[in-house]
């Protein structure tokens, strides 16, 4: 017999169950990978939990994780076997120079062992830059907290970054935005094997463009979007920014009635879904909610289609 236990929710909150469950989940992780680091970071994890939201907290650590593995790894800072055992001590020896070193040479290519391959991974400097941003806010935060001698960020080399470039639906002109909604609504561009699922989608596909394009929703926005997130009433629908911030949009007529004919026309019966499911608005064939990698791939097909590219370039 399983002694696993199922999750529950008892929400009190104004925010739907899908993202109680999502940020709990990343809780989870953060939990578990504080409890991996050095003891002495613990109030740094209590300053965390309540400064940022669960989603940057979660890549801070995940970041400083990686910087302990490396301090590790190589040995030159610290006699620990396990980053769990790096002492105070020897975490207020670093240099600037060692982050440096850290940042600029070994982040930009590092090599793992696996058992059949080695792997490379390399980093860009936005990559970068958020390892620096991580890293420094560990060092800030210990120094104000008088566990560290000195505050050794102001000697962090700088790291250049590239303009920000809108992102590839902001960029199509009015007639390829026109054309990517033809394509969405009568299947011209797809191949045979697409046209197979988009004759069991295409109402859910043109809502999703829909949305995307009139309101520049990000990926993870339209993936939690609920049917409850929806006041058809009063014109307006709810999301949650990356913060966790709630914001009300108004809801345009056409963006409103391409989303009630997917609803109604296309999209299984609540009551035939599993409970976790039952209110989720975009869903797969599979009767999930639809993951923000496969409505990137779906966004990329149709913009592809719109700018005449591949389907990688779209």
């Amino acid at each position: 017999m399983s002694n696993s236990k199922s999750l529950k929710i008892h929400n009190k909150s104004d925010k739907p169950d899908n993202i109680v469950i999502r940020d709990n989940n990343v809780i989870e992780r953060c939990i578990s990978i504080e409890n991996s680091l050095p003891k002495f970071m613990k109030d740094y994890f209590i300053y965390l939990k309540g400064s940022v939201a669960v989603s940057t907290r979660l890549a801070y650590l995940v970041d400083i994780q990686f910087f302990c593995s490396y301090l590790v790894e190589m040995q030159e800072l610290t006699s620990a076997k396990d980053i769990n055992d790096i002492s105070l001590e020897e975490f207020n020896k670093i240099k600037a120079r060692d982050v440096n070193l850290f940042l600029g040479d070994y982040c930009t290519r590092y090599y793992k062992q696996t058992s059949k391959n080695t792997l490379i991974f390399e980093n860009n400097n936005r990559a970068l830059a958020r390892k620096k941003s991580s890293i420094s806010t560990l060092f800030k935060f210990m120094y104000r907290n008088e566990q560290l001698d000195n505050n050794i960020t102001d000697g962090f080399n700088p790291i250049k970054l590239p303009k920000p470039q809108p992102d590839a639906i902001k960029r199509l002109e009015i007639d390829e935005v026109a054309k990517m909604l033809d394509s969405v609504e009568n299947g011209d561009g797809l191949t045979e094997k697409e046209k197979v699922y988009w004759k069991k989608t295409k109402l859910r596909d043109k809502a999703i463009l829909a949305l995307f394009v009139t309101y520049g929703l990000r990926l993870n926005e339209l993936r939690e979007l609920n049917i409850s997130s929806f006041n058809f009433s009063r014109g307006e629908f709810k999301i949650y920014r990356k913060r966790g911030k709630e914001v009300l949009m108004p809801i345009n007529h056409t963006c409103e009635l391409v989303v009630k004919d997917y609803i109604y026309n296309e999209r299984p019966q609540s009551e035939l879904l599993n409970d976790e499911y039952k209110d989720a608005l975009f869903l797969s064939l599979q009767n999930k909610r639809l993951t923000s990698k496969s409505i990137r791939q779906l966004v990329k097909k149709y913009t592809s289609i719109s700018m005449d590219t591949s389907r990688d370039n779209g």
